[in-house]
């Protein structure tokens, strides 16, 4: 229980001391005009108070990923709580603030048009075709899951509330901001905060085993020797550490802010409480796995247990509706950021509802055509979960090297801030590529050796090109 304590309260010194730190790097200037004063175009610019914006960001980028990552990580043992500290901190957060502060000071661009301001043309139509099927996966995967939860709680078939999600995803991608995401948002957050809170007050009157950073770094995974921490761990909790799909997302926020001191609590603060949240339910999953043990894969049985034998019927029924929102509300922003950046590709004016819907109704086809197949068998939607956060991660990666460029051309003693986790995390990604079943399949030390050796030369490129440059 030490560890989760120690590593809970580090969260919140991180916010106050390297978040501070973060902020101080960028400078942002109060007195600049933000895009959401001098572009309002009363649909995705529109002025939104501060609480507003950081409920909004926390529910965006708050999906299953902190919730049922952390319960699949929490099979890793006590690795998993320092992948969520010190990624959270060093990585997740300093990745949402800067790509975030960095639409924001380009008139709220989405994040490709970032990534190929200093990545690249090349780079940019890459991710831009990435990032789009990035955000139809998000939408699929956070809409089976909270439909599932939602058919254990109520007498609808699962079909009836995936109909009834996929209709909400087209209204909310569609309406203006402040209609109704900036409506019921702050309704969504009350419940998952209770969630989160109420999991977190058993933890502490209970005082369960938890384990140790002193029982040592061993992975405690059934299947560890198919499943090695170096990779496994940092794509099972991305959401909880670092997600690049939080980039996708902060442009929503960039175009409603009226301040650029705002920043840090709606970025790195949002981070640093959903790394909270991973904390909370992959202690909780250790307490499942070590009454029942960890053949049970399925985190939505995991979850439903945890709620109602902790928190009773009432409250674990109020408990999973948080674990429920917390998808939906990432859902339908990814189909928003969707459109967002399929309208800056092909400069369509967004102010006109029938441009809007030019963009949605193809992108929510393509989404059902995935859906279907998600939904076929379990290990269907498997498949696209462990593809999901694999891509997810793979963003992540590529927005880490252009916040890096970025840094090392305004603020060159400080680049280091991004392009240490842009390196580490190279080599996750390709090294789990490299070695997973639904990737290449190939054996682990040579595979580690090559990663290594990209990640490196990645590096060297990185520093001829900017020299070079200079």
């Amino acid at each position: 229980m030490i560890t989760f304590l120690v590593s809970f309260l580090l969260l919140i010194v991180g916010y106050f001391v390297y978040g501070k730190l973060v902020e101080r790097v960028f400078a942002p200037d109060a007195n600049r005009v933000t895009p959401a004063i001098s572009m309002q175009d009363g649909v995705d610019y529109v002025p939104l108070k501060p609480w507003k914006l950081f409920t909004i960001q926390f529910l965006n980028i708050a999906g299953l990923g902190p919730i049922f990552g952390a319960i699949m990580g929490a099979k890793f043992g006590a690795s998993a709580y320092l992948w969520i500290v010190f990624g959270c901190i060093f990585a997740g957060a300093v990745h949402d603030y800067l790509s975030g502060m960095l639409s924001l000071r380009n008139n709220g661009a989405s994040l490709p048009e970032l990534i190929g301001k200093y990545l690249g043309m090349s780079v940019q139509q890459f991710t831009r075709v990435f990032t789009i099927l990035l955000m139809v996966l998000v939408g699929v995967v956070f809409i089976s899951g909270p439909a599932g939860l939602l058919q254990n709680l109520t007498s609808l078939g699962q079909w009836w509330w995936i109909g009834i999600i996929f209709v909400y995803y087209l209204l909310a991608s569609m309406l203006p901001v402040d209609k109704l995401i900036g409506k019921i948002y702050p309704l969504f957050a009350v419940a998952l905060l209770f969630m989160a809170v109420g999991i977190l007050a058993v933890l502490l009157i209970k005082q369960p085993a938890l384990p140790e950073i002193t029982d040592g770094l061993q992975n405690t995974h059934p299947f560890a020797i198919d499943v090695p921490i170096f990779p496994m761990l940092f794509i099972s909790i991305a959401c909880g550490a670092l997600s690049g799909f939080h980039a996708t997302q902060s442009p929503l926020m960039a175009r409603c802010m009226t301040n650029e001191k705002q920043g840090r609590p709606i970025f790195y603060g949002a981070m640093i409480v959903e790394g909270m949240v991973a904390l909370i339910w992959a202690a909780a999953a250790n307490v499942f796995f070590s009454q029942f043990g960890m053949g049970e894969n399925n985190a939505a049985v995991i979850v439903n247990n945890i709620s109602t034998e902790w928190l009773g019927v009432v409250g674990g029924a109020l408990a999973i509706l948080g674990v429920v929102f917390a998808p939906i509300t990432s859902g339908d922003t990814a189909f928003r950021s969707a459109r967002l950046i399929v309208a800056d590709m092909f400069s369509i004016d967004q102010a006109p509802i029938k441009n809007r819907l030019l963009i949605c109704v193809p992108m929510f086809l393509v989404a059902t055509v995935i859906l279907l197949y998600s939904l076929n068998d379990v290990e269907g939607f498997n498949v696209i979960w462990r593809y999901f956060a694999w891509a997810n991660q793979t963003l992540g990666v590529i927005t880490l090297w252009a916040l890096s460029v970025w840094l090392m051309r305004t603020r060159r003693k400080w680049h280091f801030l991004t392009l240490i986790p842009a390196v580490f995390m190279t080599v996750v990604v390709l090294l789990y590529i490299l070695i997973a079943d639904e990737g290449l399949n190939f054996a682990y030390v040579p595979s580690l050796v090559a990663s290594i050796f990209c990640s490196l030369l990645l590096t060297a490129l990185f520093y001829y090109k900017e020299l070079r440059r200079k």
